[in-house]
């Protein structure tokens, strides 16, 4: 039988949160999106706002913002953990990052917490094209990144939504990680090729310097954390650890990750990436 308590979405309005949030509420699933905006608020510098959030919660799904790797996250992660086993929560589902020595330690924390867990160990989302900081190359027709040639199996975040959700409300998940990617690794180059084929508008890649490209985000306005977060991922997880692609969505879902020409086409069609038409 399903609990009836609720489940606390953390990052509740991020990329996979809201995804996540909104297919628990299609199962009738009584959901709390954990975020500063929220009511009650959960704020991860404020443990002061643990309790209320954690209040009547049976599950949870963890993702810390904006990144596991981030210098103190082990700590927060210990102290929620032990928190939130203390207000009778029984099951975490963490969502972690591939190749990141400091994301597996906060892996190894849920672990070893005696709760029921399973983590999901996301590559690199597809909707950092859409969604996030790689929007914008994409409607100027040139992405331009510190990434040379090396390939990175990138994932559609609706499967880590479906995936980490599954793990929330069904048996069959607890103790296990799900190391989840799409179905082929690609260069920045191929994902280039792929967006003009969908946008039927030629998309170029251009590899820059790293330092060159840090200080463009910095002058951008970038938060603090955004720039370290990237600073990080283009100078230390891409390095060709994480090249090859995984079997983490068939495992939990018993099917073929989404492939990144599927998730190209649909952006493409929704018209997100239209180059808006200037008027004289």
């Amino acid at each position: 039988m399903e609990s009836t308590k609720s489940i606390l979405v953390l990052g509740g309005t991020g990329k996979t949160g809201r995804r996540i949030a909104a297919k628990l509420g299609e199962r009738g699933r009584s959901v709390r999106v954990g975020s500063r905006g929220a009511t009650p608020p959960f704020d991860w510098d404020g443990d002061d706002t643990w309790d209320a959030a954690l209040e009547g919660v049976d599950a949870v799904y963890v993702s810390y913002a904006p990144d596991l790797a981030m210098p103190g996250a082990t700590d927060s992660i210990q102290a929620f953990v032990e928190r939130a086993k203390a207000r009778g929560v029984r099951r975490l589902v963490l969502l972690s990052g591939r190749g990141e020595p400091e994301a597996q330690a906060c892996e190894g924390i849920v672990q070893r917490s005696g709760l029921e867990w399973t983590v999901v160990r996301a590559s690199w989302f597809f909707q950092n094209f859409s969604e996030g900081a790689f929007t914008e190359m994409v409607r100027a027709g040139r992405i331009t990144l510190p990434a040379g040639d090396v390939p990175e199996p990138f994932v559609d975040v609706d499967d880590i939504a479906e995936v980490a959700t599954r793990a929330l409300v069904e048996s069959g998940h607890a103790g296990r990680v799900y190391e989840v990617t799409g179905p082929r690794a690609m260069t920045f180059s191929d994902l280039a090729l792929e967006l003009s084929r969908a946008t039927g508008r030629e998309i170029g890649f251009t590899s820059v310097p790293h330092d060159a490209f840090l200080d463009e985000v910095r002058a951008s306005g970038a938060p603090r954390d955004v720039v370290w977060m990237l600073d990080y991922l283009f100078a230390t997880v891409l390095d060709g650890r994480n090249a090859h692609p995984t079997d983490g969505v068939r495992q939990a879902l018993g099917r073929e990750p989404t492939d990144f020409s599927t998730y190209a086409r649909a952006v493409a069609a929704s018209g997100l990436w239209d180059v808006p038409v200037s008027v004289p």
